[in-house]
Parts: C-alpha cells; sequence; structure tokens
C-alpha cells in the first residue's frame, strides 16, 4: 500500500521539524534516509523530550523494520501531538494499513477502518499531498465496500490526483481501467502519462509491467531502455527489471546481476527494501 514517494518530498519534509530535537534529529533522519532504522531508532529513543517530529520518525523507523504495531503506536503520539500534521496521518494510516495486512481475520477490518480514516483525514489536511492522495486512491480501488472501499471513491480520487499532478492521474486511470480487464486503454492512459511526465522512470516501469502481464517481452524491454536513457542508475530501475525478468522467467543470469548491483548501493527508504531483493535473488538462485 505504501507508495513510492521521492526522496526530495521526504527530505523537505523532516528538514522542516529540524528544530524539533536539534543535532540528534538531525543525526537521526541521516541514519534513516541511509536505512539505517536501527540506529536512527536508538539516537530517537535517548532524546528526552519527544514531540511531534520525534514521534513521526520513530513511527516511520518501525514502519521500515516491519514492527508495525510500535509504528502506529509511535505515529499515534505524533498525530495527537500535531493533529494538523498531514505527513504524521498518512505514515499512521499506512501503519494501519500493513497491520491490517498482517492481522488475523478478526482485527484486520477494525486496522484496514482505521487506515482509510486516516488516509482520508490527510488528505482533508493536505488536499495536494499527492502521497496521500495516492495512497487512499490504492485503498478505495482494493478494498470492498464494507471497509469503506470502492470503485466510485476511487474515480473520484483518481479526478482529484490529476488536478495536482496529470500524470499521475493518467496513471490512475491506467489502474481503474486494468481493474476493469481494459488493457488496451490502461496502455493508452500510461503513453499518455509518459507523454505528460516523460522523465519520469516510474511511468516507463508502469508500463513494462504492464506490457510483460500481456506477454509482450520485446515491448517491455523498449520501455525499460527508454527508462534506462533517463537514469541507468537509479536503484528502483534495476530492481524492476530484474523482478520482471524473474516473472518472464528469461535473463535470469542478468536477473541476479541487477540484483546484486542493487544490494552493492547506498539505498534510500524509498527504494525496494534490501530484503525484497533478496529474496529475489534467493528465488532467481533456486531456478
Amino acid at each position: 500500500m505504501v507508495r513510492k514517494i521521492t526522496i526530495l518530498v521526504v527530505g523537505c519534509a523532516l528538514a522542516s521539524t529540524l528544530v524539533a530535537g536539534g543535532p540528534d534529529f538531525e543525526r537521526a533522519r541521516k541514519l534513516y534516509m541511509q536505512t539505517d532504522f536501527e540506529s536512527s531508532l536508538k539516537v530517537l529513543q535517548a532524546i528526552p523530550d519527544k514531540d511531534g517530529p520525534v514521534y513521526e520518525l520513530m513511527g516511520r523507523n518501525y514502519y521500515m523494520e516491519g514492527e508495525y504495531k510500535k509504528s502506529s503506536e509511535a505515529l499515534e503520539k505524533a498525530v495527537a501531538l500535531e493533529p494538523g500534521n498531514s505527513e504524521s496521518a498518512l505514515w499512521l494510516a499506512r501503519a494501519y494499513g500493513r497491520r491490517a495486512e498482517t492481522s488475523n481475520p478478526f482485527t484486520a477490518p477494525g486496522y484496514a477502518s482505521k487506515a482509510r480514516q486516516y488516509f482520508e483525514r490527510a488528505t482533508q489536511l493536505n488536499p495536494r499531498n499527492l502521497d496521500a492522495l495516492s495512497d487512499l486512491f490504492e485503498y478505495y480501488l482494493e478494498a470492498p465496500g464494507f471497509l469503506g472501499g470502492g470503485f466510485e471513491k476511487a474515480e473520484a480520487t483518481a479526478a482529484r490526483i490529476a488536478v495536482v499532478d496529470p500524470g499521475e492521474g493518467f496513471s490512475c486511470q491506467a489502474k481503474l481501467a486494468e481493474n476493469r480487464k481494459e488493457y488496451a486503454t490502461a496502455e493508452e492512459h500510461l503513453r499518455r502519462a509518459i507523454e505528460v511526465s516523460p522523465h519520469s522512470i516510474g511511468k516507463f516501469i508502469e508500463l513494462a509491467r504492464l506490457l510483460t502481464k500481456e506477454g509482450r517481452y520485446q515491448e517491455s524491454d523498449q520501455s525499460l531502455a527508454r527508462a534506462e536513457k533517463i537514469s541507468p542508475n537509479a536503484p528502483r530501475l534495476l530492481y524492476a527489471k530484474a523482478d520482471l525478468y524473474i516473472r518472464q522467467g528469461r535473463n535470469l543470469d542478468v536477473a541476479r546481476e541487477l540484483l546484486r548491483r542493487y544490494l552493492s548501493l547506498d539505498l534510500s527508504p524509498e527504494d525496494p527494501p534490501r530484503s525484497q531483493a533478496q529474496k529475489l535473488l534467493r528465488q532467481v538462485h533456486g531456478s
């Protein structure tokens, strides 16, 4: 559920609150950006007077560590201290979303409903929070009606996203079309997204994934090649290529090398976790 937001947005959001914890908070933030979540948490836990930004960063660290209960507890404190903070509400929604995905059938609906409520709150607090809008769109698209999901709600949210970012709006329209199994329409929307955002490697990756689902591997490769021209060493592109090759059952030696390169890089919190890359690498070794 979690959407891949840009490092720049994360850096700016955190930088605006540096005064909260002084040098210790800044050190914890840098460790977080380096994906050293355990060390970042240790620094934050030692801060005696914790405020909203400290609890928010703690919640993000716990989230990245897969400690979703601890994440939601920390983020609840962040939201209580700063009820008008859209980012804190967004991350709390994400934590509850993960708790819903990883809990038993009896508690999952309650956590899912809380996730929806906080996604909605995040978009109300900041109607231009693209990450919150995108996550809310995904929730509406995937969740059943009794948990507050629904195709019409997803369509309405896609329209809101298009106002903030036309390229993302087309991407959402593509997902709506794909959900209806209208693959030609989905492809058309993704190509429009690329026209609007020609330097977004994410759009080329989305198109490559759709083409792969249709068995159009050569065209998928062409889309990835266009992304390579923009940013040949982008970590998420290396990961995406390896993932698609493994799904396609071809170029497995190339996929193995791509994953090794990926694991050797300095990653950010917005890149796929190392654990996922390691899982793929084990998968390709066993094939």
